[in-house]
């Protein structure tokens, strides 16, 4: 398949790019710096694209298969508008060149519901003081993302993972339509997750959550993440 991958430059469009290349997937990788982008191969190119410009959008998706898009930007004061505008540019190049698949990755904050099994302490003070305070911004256009992605006629998944981590390797993660138990995905099992979605058509206009359960990290380790990091 001819995948083109947003955010590629990211820990998480890394990930992606590497996992499809060892699956056989000829990869567009579009990233503002391309110059810097750590892999290479015969069945990648490395296109260097803002999502603010849709012409550029435009040139990333023409002949592709199917589409990922793994934007992410650190938690922030300032208005996000990445996510919306990028996917907004995504989805207009998608139907001009008749691209159908598209796979894009929000948060499983946009549930709206608590984690199954969880805390008093997290689902009341944690979780809400990032939600509302550290991550308004994003989530707010991560929103508006998925809003835009739901008035398409495209075949398109959203995949909302929990706090992210990394791993060597993918784990037996699982996958629900609905909130799962857990506070964390790793970013090789929603790499794998994405994977599985772009080539596949099991969860069609659908969200689906990812949730590593094996190795995962510690809550402490969760909050200064988001408070300090939030990058896909």
């Amino acid at each position: 398949m001819r995948i083109t991958i947003f955010g590629a430059n990211g820990p998480t469009g890394r990930q992606v790019t590497e996992q499809a290349l060892a699956d056989g997937h000829t990869v567009t990788a579009v990233t503002r710096r391309p110059e810097e982008y750590p892999l290479s191969g015969s069945r990648l190119r490395v296109f260097g694209a803002d999502v603010h410009d849709p012409a550029a959008v435009e040139h990333a998706v023409a002949g592709r298969d199917a589409v990922i898009s793994a934007l992410g930007v650190p938690f922030a004061r300032r208005p996000v508008t990445v996510y919306s505008e990028g996917i907004t540019h995504i989805a207009q190049a998608m139907t001009k060149h008749e691209v159908r698949r598209l796979v894009c990755v929000s948060s499983t904050v946009l549930f709206g519901v608590p984690a199954p099994g969880e805390t008093f302490l997290f689902r009341k003070v944690l979780e809400p003081a990032i939600e509302r305070t550290l991550g308004r911004t994003v989530y707010e256009d991560m929103r508006r993302m998925e809003g835009v992605v739901r008035e398409t006629d495209h075949l398109w998944t959203v995949v909302r993972p929990a706090g992210l981590f990394d791993t060597d390797a993918v784990s037996d993660y699982e996958v629900g339509t609905s909130r799962l138990p857990g506070r964390f995905t790793s970013r090789a099992d929603l790499a794998h997750a994405l994977l599985r979605e772009v080539t596949g058509e099991g969860h069609v206009r659908a969200f689906v959550d990812v949730r590593t359960t094996q190795g995962v990290p510690s809550l402490i380790d969760l909050f200064r993440k988001e408070a300090f990091g939030g990058k896909k």
